[in-house]
């Protein structure tokens, strides 16, 4: 049941209490002496009745909210505990957890009013500090990250709604409340793109629920203003009036409604005088663009994220494979399978050079260390998050444990170049939606004040380690010379960031594409100039290698 039905039968109860008491003031003293007043007392306990059976009827609509409420938890929460790592790397599984864990459980509260309530809620609270409460920015970063898997890889609202991610099905069906709650938050992050989308989907589904989990006004109030803010008056208008129809007195849809015939009836000037010549203005249109980042190469990051790109054969047949030593006199004895994904700049892959027993050693080690990724502020050089880099990492070293040991002298035996200057190994894991938006690992001329404290030069080559395989999304790409490569637990991406020259190559801008389903998981060691002057020496040419 809506709050707003729960609002109203508590205030017809609370009228009958209210005229209850007053004929209970006026009543006399002294009944049982005279049988005709003693009469009247049938209509006094025909009211108490009344009263008692609309009070228990409360109480049975309390009782069914909460009862559905805690259907919907045992019955996800025993879903999830089957295999709980499979059913959070379900976004849309991940989102709904939140959810029910925030908005949800604040309508439970809100039921559990009375004295008897108040002591479990008061329970619950006391357990705040030590259990993982989301907060509302939780809610929103959840929400955030599902729109923004709906972009990338071009997913039907409907779709997503009925628990499909590219035609495979993961999930059980949105409801209505579900599809509101995505639509609100988009809306209060001035996305009314995807607050017309999911709001859309809201009323959709709302006339087909029976047990109803949203109030259809709520879903028009935002639904009417958000198409409105999308160019669409019309619309606007119409569903305002659909609104006004349920409720009559809705002080800001009334508002809204004067506005919205105002600009109607400015727009219908400014066309007449498009049809005498002057430029009429267009209106009723949507703009699906509203609200993304300004990035040039985005259709062909996004594009590259769908892994819809495929490189041409005259490239693809220059590519080969090989066992490879590298010179390294440790991998005469156990050599590397060396395959090439691009040739300039120079991308390799190497296959099985990082094992099951270090990745969980490594994971272990790397969880209590997690913290919020940051990028570098290219003025300040200080560290900072950003909403381009959703994931969390950590900084290990080498005598945390030998398997980290073993790994940092993998990098250096497999690339030749030293590590003694390189920073820490960074482990990475990319939550719901998690994504890297197109970014240079090294800092550019304007970017003074990068890796200044570190006093070891610019990154001159990236060493990326996979470390779980990701059912859907998650690749790495290179949009400038369109390259995609899937993440393949075991596996590791190697390139040089810098011409031989010192020069950036602007070629290795790359990104991490959202994970769809599925968790992903990386480590990473970034190796600097310094020390390497012997092992990779200078060149001259600007696009030596």
């Amino acid at each position: 049941m809506a709050k707003t039905e729960v609002s109203v039968i508590k205030l017809v109860l609370g009228a009958g209490l209210i005229v209850f008491s007053w004929m209970m003031a006026g009543v006399q003293a002294e009944l049982y002496t005279c049988l005709a007043d003693m009469e009247e007392l049938m209509e006094t306990e025909a009211l108490l009745m009344g009263t008692l059976e609309g009070y228990i009827q409360a109480q049975e609509e309390k009782l069914h909210v909460l009862r559905r409420h805690a259907a919907d938890y045992a019955r996800e929460h025993e879903e999830a505990s089957q295999d709980v790592q499979g059913y959070l790397s379900n976004p849309i599984n991940a989102y709904l957890l939140v959810k029910r864990l925030t908005t949800d459980w604040k309508e439970v509260e809100a039921q559990m009013v009375d004295d008897v309530g108040k002591v479990f809620v008061q329970n619950i609270t006391k357990f705040r500090d030590v259990l993982k409460f989301p907060s509302d920015e939780d809610l929103n970063g959840a929400a955030v990250a599902l729109t923004r898997l709906q972009d990338t890889y071009k997913l039907d609202t409907a779709s997503v709604a009925r628990g499909e991610l590219n035609g495979i099905q993961y999930s059980t069906e949105l409801s209505a409340g579900d599809c509101f709650e995505l639509g609100r938050q988009s809306y209060n992050n001035g996305d009314y793109y995807h607050t017309v989308l999911w709001m859309t989907e809201a009323l959709e589904r709302y006339e087909e629920e029976s047990n109803k989990t949203t109030a259809k006004s709520d879903i028009l109030e935002y639904l009417a203003f958000s198409t409105y803010k999308q160019g669409n008056v019309h619309m606007a208008l119409k569903l305002t009036n659909e609104l006004l129809e349920i409720v009559p007195s809705h002080q800001r849809a009334l508002g809204n409604k004067v506005y919205y015939l105002q600009d109607i009836e400015k727009l219908l000037k400014e066309q007449k005088r498009g049809d005498d010549g002057t430029a009429a203005v267009q209106t009723d249109q949507i703009s699906v663009t509203e609200n993304r980042l300004p990035l040039p190469e985005r259709d062909v990051y996004e594009k590259h994220c769908r892994l819809e790109h495929v490189m041409p054969a005259a490239v693809a047949s220059k590519l080969k494979c090989r066992y490879t030593d590298r010179g390294n006199a440790f991998l005469r004895l156990a050599r590397v399978k060396e395959e090439e994904a691009y040739l300039k700049p120079l991308i390799l892959i190497y296959h099985d050079v990082i094992y099951n027993s270090e990745i969980e050693t490594i994971k272990k080690l790397a969880m209590p260390r997690f913290k919020r990724a940051t990028v570098q502020n290219s003025k300040t050089g200080e560290l900072e998050t950003a909403n381009y880099r959703i994931s969390k990492s950590a900084w290990l070293r080498d005598e945390f444990h030998p398997h980290v040991y073993a790994v940092n002298r993998r990098v250096e035996d497999i690339t030749g170049l030293t590590i003694s200057t390189a920073e820490e190994l960074q482990v990475v894991n990319y939550g719901i939606g998690g994504h890297y938006e197109p970014h240079f690992d090294f800092a550019r001329k304007d970017e003074g004040n990068a890796f200044k404290n570190l006093g070891t030069g610019n990154r001159i080559a990236t060493f990326l380690f996979y470390m779980s395989d990701v059912s859907q999304g998650g690749a790495t790409v290179f949009p400038q010379i369109n390259v995609a490569l899937r993440p393949e637990k075991g596996a590791a991406a190697f390139w040089y960031n810098l011409h031989r020259n010192g020069e950036g190559d602007m070629d290795t801008r790359h990104a991490a594409c959202p994970v769809l389903t599925g968790s992903k998981w990386v480590s990473n060691k970034w190796l600097h100039e310094r020390g390497q002057e012997l092992r990779r020496p200078c060149g001259l040419i600007f696009d030596a290698d």
